[in-house]
């Protein structure tokens, strides 16, 4: 698992670079274009994001799931815990679609459509 994020990681951040470093041009057509690979790259981004977390709410609720099991008088204190560390999950997953719907929007204003 960690060689395949570390290969994916590298590989992102070579994309990006060579991003980067294209050369922008003066077409109309070039902030349209930016701009459709904003969306797709949001989408991307909002998808990672929310599959990571429900997987690490998966994780979690196994958990404390076995810990209940294994330790039924601690339930309270677990069940507790548990929503408290879904609602930190959830919330990151929730920061990722704010940042992406900033992106959208500031950008918008900025895409020339033609002359």
């Amino acid at each position: 698992m960690r060689k395949w994020l570390s290969m994916t990681l590298t590989l992102w951040i070579g994309a990006g670079g060579a991003a980067w470093a294209a050369d922008p041009g003066n077409a109309a057509g070039d902030g349209l274009r930016a701009f459709t690979w904003l969306v797709v790259t949001a989408g991307f981004a909002l998808a990672i994001a929310a599959s990571i977390g429900a997987i690490s709410q998966s994780r979690a609720l196994i958990s404390a799931c076995e810990g209940i099991s294994r330790n039924p008088g601690s339930a309270d204190a677990i069940r507790g815990l548990l929503i408290l560390g879904l609602a930190f999950i959830e919330s990151l997953v929730i920061y990722v679609l704010l940042i992406d719907f900033i992106l959208l929007f500031a950008t918008i204003g900025r895409i020339p459509l033609g002359g």
